[in-house]
């Protein structure tokens, strides 16, 4: 294809797609591992260095790196908490269209990022934050417009659920991605944001995303609850510095 030969066809291009497979290998690994932290890792660097992978490629690959984990954890999906999620992602994804087109990206790029570090902050504070309907729901609207906006949407699930069982952790929460990152590109393709060019980039780096899944795949069974939680978090906090960055830039 024409569009597969101009990404590829010289060096710096090349080494261009490279960092783009590298990219995609450690965010599937880390979000294989912790449930999410795939758009958290690899939000931040495509808006600095690949800017064509975000939203629309982001979210292709975020979809299918989550129906890979729902189908190997589906035993543990908590489907109430991912009802409630669910419906707050829809509300925040037509949220997130319907503003796109009067405000600047740059101005949500802020807003999040003051949000993000916000949530951290308290997450670390000792503050026990409850998982319920309303901190779930409520949780699904904020992630419904960050993601929709940014391809970056895990931040506030890592925050209302950071303290379930891993295994029922990356369930959920990926069961609860794909019907997100589902919507979310519909929404976009229905706005002229998303079309083929995307998709097919996003189909390209799939190979690379497979690879991640099978490496996290070894590794989910031997990371602690607690390194969960702190490199969920940690992802979160890098994720607000990549935004605040890209609005700076």
């Amino acid at each position: 294809m024409e569009f597969v030969h101009d990404l590829v066809g010289g060096n710096l291009l090349t080494l261009h797609v490279l960092g783009m497979v590298a990219m995609v290998f450690v965010a599937a690994i880390l979000q294989g591992v912790g449930g999410l932290g795939f758009a958290m890792f690899s939000a931040p660097l495509s808006a600095l260095f690949f800017p064509e992978m975000a939203p629309g490629p982001l979210l292709v690959l975020g979809g299918c790196l989550s129906v890979m984990v729902v189908l190997r954890e589906r035993s543990a999906i908590d489907y109430k908490s991912a009802g409630m999620m669910i419906t707050g992602r829809v509300i925040g994804n037509f949220i997130a269209v319907a503003v796109m087109t009067l405000l600047s990206a740059t101005s949500f790029y802020i807003l999040f990022a003051v949000l993000i570090l916000l949530g951290v902050a308290l997450s670390y504070s000792g503050l026990r934050i409850v998982a319920n309907w309303r901190t779930l729901g409520a949780a699904g609207i904020t992630s419904g417009i960050m993601g929709t906006i940014t391809s970056s949407g895990a931040p506030p699930y890592a925050i209302v659920m950071q303290n379930a069982a891993p295994a029922t952790l990356r369930a959920t929460l990926n069961f609860t991605f794909f019907f997100g990152a589902t919507t979310s590109l519909l929404l976009l393709a229905s706005v002229g944001r998303f079309g083929l060019h995307q998709l097919l980039l996003g189909l390209l780096l799939l190979p690379a995303l497979l690879l991640g899944f099978t490496v996290s795949t070894h590794l989910a069974r031997h990371v602690p609850k607690g390194a969960i939680r702190h490199v969920l978090l940690g992802l979160s906090a890098l994720s607000a510095v990549g935004l605040l960055l890209r609005a700076a830039f």
